[in-house]
């Protein structure tokens, strides 16, 4: 339970959150798209964590994604690395619908 509820303050109190590996590709090419855009996103490490893995199930509960990176921009779940590329059209306005930039 603790894990869900640090997982959902992080998302509540941050425009753009990320539940990241530090390994991943697909979280790389993420965090690399969000900066070019000019956001600053809350980016947490699940594999630098000690909670991690139940940070990672408690978010596969809340969106029935398992994988990440998981994004989150303006407390609404994006998706992962693949949704978020196919909307670098529309990321602009997302993020400053979010106050992210």
């Amino acid at each position: 339970m603790a894990a869900k509820t640090k997982a959902q303050d992080i998302i509540d109190n941050n425009a753009v959150a990320v539940f990241s590996k530090s390994y991943c590709p697909y979280c790389k090419a993420t965090k690399s798209l969000l900066s070019e855009a000019g956001a600053k996103p809350y980016i947490l490490e699940l594999d630098q964590i000690d909670d991690g893995a139940a940070i990672q199930d408690a978010l596969e509960e809340m969106t029935k994604q398992r994988s990440v990176p998981n994004i989150f921009i303006g407390q609404k779940h994006i998706g992962g690395n693949s949704e978020l590329q196919g909307k670098k059209g529309q990321l602009s306005q997302l993020l400053k619908d979010a106050k992210a930039i």
